[in-house]
């Protein structure tokens, strides 16, 4: 059996959620749908697919299988675009993974306005606080906040942010401003648990030492965190484009900002290599060129 063949009917079979679905899409027939996926699950030792009457869904192996074979398609097809003179045109499906928040803010309007530009390319988000392995993924592009460990990938820096400490103008009305760390004792903390927040709040390059902060309030997403600073309910620490918005708009007021640390990069990564995809470098210089341009993810804003 053709390989390419049964990783296209594979992929369609995935997609469709359905056997006899992905058959009339094909202009198969189900029995030969059902050889193709035998074949893949022979040939990998696998079980690709969990089936019951009314659905079929991958399994752990098979969803791993089924991107590593949506990007040998991809590269199949660019590869026999590039082949006919038109490499430049993106297209494909493109896999992008960054922070919830700062997705949400800043790269999904980014990749939508790609996604306008170049309709040949179908867009997937990955919008999470944790980092993941862009090859186990099957991400085309990752945006990361933080310092980098060696890697075997191409990582070109957009910006910075900081860590900052803020609170809102009536609640500093009510309660001194702190001129340094060891007067947020006599302050309601408000602290966030997420996976990207550091629990232990410091300042310049060595922890606060000396004395304790005792939060009044645990959450645990940083939006949480960030809402009730805004109420006037206490402060809060969070990077710097998290409360961009409302520091513009005077609903949040930044304290300590001769006490903070060293700012923290931002970063654009791909896999690197001189056959990167039309999609991904196209995306790249499109994500490069827009987030260099906003003010909010530059240290200095």
């Amino acid at each position: 059996m053709d390989r390419l063949q049964a990783m296209r009917v594979l992929v369609k079979v995935a997609d469709s959620g359905n056997f006899a679905r992905a058959a009339r899409d094909l202009n198969m027939s189900p029995p030969a749908v059902t050889r193709a996926i035998a074949y893949l699950e022979d040939l990998t030792g696998a079980r690709l697919f969990l089936r019951s009457t009314r659905s079929v869904k991958p399994t752990a192996p098979g969803s791993r299988y089924i991107e590593d074979c949506r990007r040998i398609l991809t590269d199949i097809s660019e590869a026999e675009a590039s082949a006919g003179g038109s490499h430049a045109k993106p297209s494909g499906l493109l896999t992008v993974t960054a922070p919830v928040l700062f997705g949400q803010m800043y790269v999904m309007p980014i990749l939508t306005s790609f996604l306008t530009q170049y309709p040949a390319v179908t867009g997937r988000a990955l919008l999470l606080d944790r980092v993941v392995n862009l090859l186990d993924e099957g991400i085309d592009v990752a945006l990361r906040i933080g310092h980098l460990p060696d890697s075997g990938y191409s990582a070109i820096r957009v910006g910075s942010v900081r860590r900052v400490i803020c609170g809102a103008p009536s609640y500093f009305e009510r309660h001194s401003i702190p001129k340094v760390p060891a007067d947020l004792i006599d302050h309601t903390v408000i602290a966030s648990t997420g996976s990207s927040a550091p629990i232990d709040w410091r300042f310049g390059q060595n922890p606060r030492a000396g004395f304790s902060l005792q939060p009044r309030l645990f959450c645990n997403t940083g939006e949480a965190a960030i809402s009730a600073a805004v109420s006037g309910w206490g402060v809060a620490s969070a990077l710097s484009y998290q409360v961009a918005p409302a520091i513009s708009e005077g609903r949040l007021q930044i304290v300590l900002a001769d006490h903070e640390e060293t700012a923290i990069p931002i970063h654009v990564m791909h896999a690197e290599g001189r056959h990167i995809s039309a999609k991904t470098r196209a995306f790249v210089d499109h994500l490069v060129e827009h987030l260099r341009a906003d003010r909010h993810v530059q240290a200095a804003a």
